[in-house]
């Protein structure tokens, strides 16, 4: 699909050469805010905008912050972007977690540490997929900040298992401050 002589309004999906799948988020005068899903947020120009559309919405004259973000939130969601490969450390590679009871009558558990690093790495998706919906939800701002804290706090309690990530960009962060 050309994208010449159009607008592209909040929440067109396009796939740029250099940066890949992206959904546009803002509308400047001369160019495109676009997420792109491995590179972030970057500006595109409009005169330059060497990219396919995958999918155009129209431009619309104005779209609130919120209403893009559901929209981005949405798009996300339904191509699995949120979900980007986590690589285990290689140390941990063919691995195995054992979990021996201080009880010696009471047999161990064993599993294969891929298998358990799968689901660290499930858990924290699904946070980010919660902390992103009380974002866009109709909430009162006291409210969202108070929920917001106790996933500041789940985060830090996950911490324990960033040994296990292979890049440090991957790790659980709690509360900087600290």
């Amino acid at each position: 699909m050309s994208n010449e002589n159009m607008t592209l309004g909040i929440g067109s999906r396009v796939e740029h050469p250099a940066f890949g799948d992206g959904v546009i988020i803002g509308i400047d005068v001369i160019a495109y805010k676009v997420c792109f899903i491995l590179y972030g947020i970057k500006n595109v120009s409009k005169e330059n905008a060497n990219w396919e559309v995958v999918d155009a919405i129209e431009a619309e004259e104005e779209v609130s912050f919120s209403e893009a973000e559901k929209s981005l939130i949405k798009i996300l969601n339904t191509y699995n972007a949120l979900n980007h490969k986590v690589e285990l450390g290689d140390k941990w590679v063919d691995g195995q977690l054992i979990l021996k009871p201080g009880d010696e009558g009471l047999k161990s558990k064993e599993m294969p540490i891929e298998t358990f690093f799968h689901k660290i790495v499930m858990v924290r998706d699904r946070i980010r997929v919660m902390e992103q919906r009380i974002n866009s939800s109709k909430l009162t701002d006291e409210e969202k900040v108070n929920l917001q804290q106790y996933i500041t706090k789940i985060y830090g309690s996950l911490t324990s298992f960033n040994v296990l990530f292979k890049y440090k960009e991957d790790h659980f962060v709690g509360d900087k401050t600290k």
